[in-house]
């Protein structure tokens, strides 16, 4: 993964811990809300029935100011009701923003009503003690009305009371809904939380962690393959050095030899098969040669799919011998710089393992497609030359060895085709890629880079 990645990760990872943090937060602290606020709400209720016990003391007193008036006569007590009942007036009118339902409204309404009618009673009971004017209207029938009007107003409060307890229960109670509701949309995203932590531990194991042990394994067999083939090189440069001279030497002698022999007998015969097998010792010889100390790509650029045509011209022929059909698809055309020849030998190489692996009556396809391929540590935009085949397929056996040098399942084979093959196209900072499926055919891709004018 590139620095971006982990940058993208890390943050990621941060945010799903703030928030988390920030929630835990959020939820203590409205617990912490909730909690004051129901004793808040309690603390009014209880506060609620206190002022109707001042209500009814207010009205005791009143009450007592009207008695003390009535026996006395003193105008100190007729004041000290008015300022009273001045005050108490004021209260019943500050109640009204208080109030957070119908019903409250309405028993503030009788109680307002019922007030004016004490008022009116006190006022008559003072005008009645003041003149006397009948025994009918007695200040001690005047004073019960006005005991009647005080106890309505009493029982108005308590009701009032009691419907500002109910208001505020029905309050508290769809407060706890909320708390509910609120504490469990909290742990819905905790645990949501949870499960994106999961998926993030996921994505960072599937993404970082397996990438890297997967690169660690492919490193270390790089490694080992290239410690192995650079030994192989040196012994087979030192080997083909000492074998080229003294081949040389025998064709020379062989050739001279030959012409005493005449065309037919056993002898000629006998230098024949010794020739054909020196032939193949000189391209054995050049095989290790090649392997050991592959010349530099001179490269040129051109249409990926002009190789594929010229190797399509160059092998068809030969593979219609075979009933193979080497077919070339249509495919998007992508330049690349290349050395013509070496990809060539590449490709060639790699037809004709396809055409082994077919046999008879079969199809190999080339084709070109591109791609974006990550190449040691880096991604590049790709051009992949494909070789597929319907062929058998590689075994897992042949698969585990199918890279190392002189392994080969052919019989007369070198076991160097695809050790070159593969080092030719390192040069060119590609890489030989292939995807085999038993009796489904296997198919080689040559990854090289796009390159773009």
């Amino acid at each position: 993964m590139n620095r971006r990645t982990y940058f993208r990760v890390g943050t990621f990872a941060l945010a799903i811990v703030l928030v988390a943090l920030l929630m835990g937060w959020a939820a203590h602290t409205t617990w912490r809300q909730v909690q004051l606020l129901r004793e808040r709400l309690t603390r009014v209720q209880i506060e609620s029935f206190q002022i109707a016990d001042q209500f009814r003391a207010s009205l005791n007193e009143l009450d007592y100011r009207l008695l003390r008036y009535e026996i006395h006569r003193d105008s100190a007590d007729r004041d000290q009701f008015l300022q009273e009942w001045k005050k108490l007036d004021t209260w019943i009118d500050v109640q009204r923003p208080n109030l957070t339902s119908t019903s409250e409204g309405e028993i503030l309404d009788q109680i307002n009503a019922a007030y004016d009618y004490y008022f009116s009673a006190a006022t008559n009971l003072m005008h009645t003690i003041e003149t006397k004017s009948s025994l009918a209207e007695s200040p001690l029938a005047g004073f019960e009305n006005v005991e009647g009007k005080s106890q309505r107003l009493i029982e108005l409060v308590y009701q009032l009371a009691n419907a500002h307890g109910e208001s505020l229960n029905r309050f508290l109670a769809d407060s706890q809904k909320s708390l509910a509701y609120l504490r469990s949309l909290i742990f819905s995203a905790l645990f949501l939380l949870l499960l994106l932590g999961a998926w993030l531990a996921t994505v960072v194991y599937r993404e970082m962690i397996t990438p890297l042990r997967l690169k660690l394994v492919e490193s270390r067999t790089i490694i080992e393959r290239q410690e192995k083939l650079a030994s192989l090189g040196m012994l087979a440069a030192g080997v083909a050095h000492e074998i080229r001279n003294p081949l040389t030497a025998i064709k020379a002698c062989l050739f001279m030899q030959q012409k005493q022999f005449k065309p037919g007998t056993p002898q000629f015969a006998d230098a024949e098969l010794i020739s054909k097998e020196i032939g193949r010792l000189e391209r054995i010889v050049k095989d290790f040669l090649r392997f050991a100390r592959p010349s530099d790509p001179q490269l040129v650029t051109l249409a990926a799919d002009e190789l594929l045509r010229e190797v399509q011209a160059l092998l068809s022929p030969e593979l219609a011998k075979a009933n193979i059909r080497l077919a070339l698809e249509n495919s998007a055309s992508a330049q690349v710089r290349v050395d013509p020849q070496q990809i060539k030998q590449v490709l060639i190489n790699l037809v004709q393992n396809a055409a082994d692996s077919v046999g008879h009556n079969g199809g190999v396809t080339l084709r070109t497609r591109c791609d974006t391929k990550r190449l040691g540590d880096r991604t590049i935009d790709a051009v992949i030359l494909e070789v597929a085949d319907t062929g058998k397929g590689i075994p897992p056996e042949v698969e585990k060895r199918l890279f190392d040098p002189f392994f080969t399942t052919k019989e007369g084979g070198t076991g160097l085709g695809l050790p070159i093959a593969s080092r030719i196209v390192e040069k060119h900072g590609g890489a030989l890629q292939y995807q085999t499926q038993l009796n489904r055919g296997t198919t080689f891709g040559v990854v090289l880079p796009r390159y773009h004018e």
